[in-house]
C-alpha cells in the first residue's frame, strides 16, 4: 500500500502567486499602478494630497517622467511615496516592487549583499531597502497581545552577538561564559508565542529583564510553558505555569516549547547562512523579521508582498533611516 505524504505548503501551487518574473515584465505604469491602488485605496486609487487630505489633485510629472501630482488646494508637489518608509526614493516603483518579491521569497531571510546583486544596487542602498521592510512588518507587532485568542503561550530566550572568537591553542582558551571575557555586545533575544498563533519577540540584556515585559504583553488567565532556566520562576506568581526540562525531554507531561524553538531555528538558519552578523542596535529588526516570517509561513507570496507594500506605504518615514544618504532631508 502506498502512502500519500502530505505536501510542503512552500511546494505548492497556493504558495506561488507571484513570482519576481512577473514583476519584472511589468511595465512602469502598472508598478505605479499597483501602488497607488495600495496607497490611495479608500479613494478607488486616486492620489489624496497628504498635506491636507484633499482630492483635488492632478498629474504633475517630473520632466524624466517619474510620477508626482500636485494639489489644487494648497499647491504642494508629492508622489505616491511621499511621506512614507519610501519617501525620497530613487528607484522605480517596479525596482521596489521586485526588491519586495525577493525579500520575501527568502523563507529565512534576504542577505544584502545577494540583493545588491539581483538588482545591481550598492550595498548601502540594500542595506537600508532590507531595514526598512523590517520596518515595515514590525508595525504588525506593535500592541500585540499574546493570549489574547490563545490560552497557551511558550515563552524561551537564545543568545546573540558578540562572539568572542577562541584562541587556537588550548591552554590559550578562556572561559568565554565569565563577563569579564565576554564582549559586552551578547544580547537575549527573547519570544513569546501562542500556540498555532501569533509570535513577539524582544531584545533584552538577559532574560531576567524581560519579565516585566512579559508580564505586560501577556493576557492574564495565559497558561505559560517555559523551559527550566530560573529567570521565570517568578511568573509563577501571575501565570500557572508548565515547565520542561530540557536535560529531562523536549516535551514532558503537555510540557514544551517546541514552538519558541521553532522560531529560534528560523532566526539562527538566517543569522548563519545569510546575515551572520545581527547584534547590536539592529538585532530587534531581524527578530522581529524572523517572527513575521514564522507567522507567515503559510502565507502566499503575493499576499505577503502586497502586506508589506500596504504597511511600508501606511507607515510614515523612517526614523533610522530617513535621510541617511539624502542629507537634505531633515531627520
Amino acid at each position: 500500500m502506498v502512502i500519500a505524504m502530505a505536501q510542503h505548503f512552500l511546494l505548492s501551487r497556493q504558495a506561488k502567486t507571484l513570482t519576481v518574473g512577473t514583476v519584472l515584465r511589468m511595465s512602469d505604469a502598472e508598478a505605479e499602478g499597483l501602488f497607488k491602488r495600495i496607497r490611495w485605496a479608500d479613494n478607488n486609487g486616486e492620489p489624496v494630497c497628504p498635506h491636507c487630505a484633499s482630492t483635488n489633485a492632478y498629474d504633475c510629472r517630473r520632466p524624466n517622467g517619474a510620477p508626482r501630482y500636485r494639489c489644487k488646494d494648497c499647491n504642494k508637489d508629492f508622489s505616491i511615496t511621499s511621506g512614507t518608509l519610501f519617501a525620497s526614493h530613487k528607484m522605480p516603483l517596479r525596482s521596489y516592487l521586485a526588491a519586495i518579491a525577493l525579500f520575501i521569497n527568502e523563507v529565512k531571510g534576504k542577505s544584502m549583499l545577494a540583493l545588491s546583486r539581483d538588482l545591481g544596487l550598492s550595498y548601502k542602498t540594500a542595506f537600508v531597502l532590507c531595514h526598512k521592510m523590517r520596518e515595515a512588518i514590525s508595525e504588525e507587532m506593535k500592541g500585540r497581545q499574546i493570549g489574547d485568542d490563545r490560552p497557551e503561550a511558550e515563552i524561551d530566550a537564545a543568545y546573540f552577538g558578540g562572539h568572542v572568537r577562541p584562541k587556537n591553542l588550548a591552554e590559550e582558551r578562556i572561559d568565554r561564559r565569565l563577563k569579564q571575557n565576554q564582549s559586552g555586545k551578547r544580547k537575549a533575544v527573547v519570544v513569546i508565542r501562542e500556540k498555532g498563533g501569533e509570535t513577539l519577540p524582544g531584545v533584552f540584556k538577559s532574560e531576567s529583564a524581560a519579565l516585566a515585559w512579559i508580564k505586560r504583553r501577556v493576557e492574564k488567565g495565559t497558561v505559560l510553558h517555559a523551559d527550566e532556566s530560573p529567570a521565570w520562576n517568578t511568573l509563577h506568581a501571575r501565570f500557572e505555569m508548565k515547565r520542561i526540562d530540557h536535560q529531562v525531554a523536549y516535551s514532558l507531561d503537555g510540557a514544551c516549547t517546541n514552538w519558541a524553538e521553532s522560531y529560534f531555528s528560523r532566526l539562527r538558519r538566517g543569522e548563519m547562512g545569510h546575515h551572520h552578523h545581527i547584534a547590536g542596535p539592529y538585532l530587534l529588526r531581524y527578530a522581529q523579521e524572523a517572527a513575521w516570517r514564522e507567522d507567515n509561513r503559510r502565507t502566499a507570496n503575493g499576499e505577503q508582498v502586497q502586506r508589506v507594500v500596504d504597511l511600508a506605504l501606511g507607515k510614515r518615514s523612517s526614523p533610522d533611516f530617513v535621510g541617511y544618504w539624502q542629507r537634505h532631508v531633515a531627520k
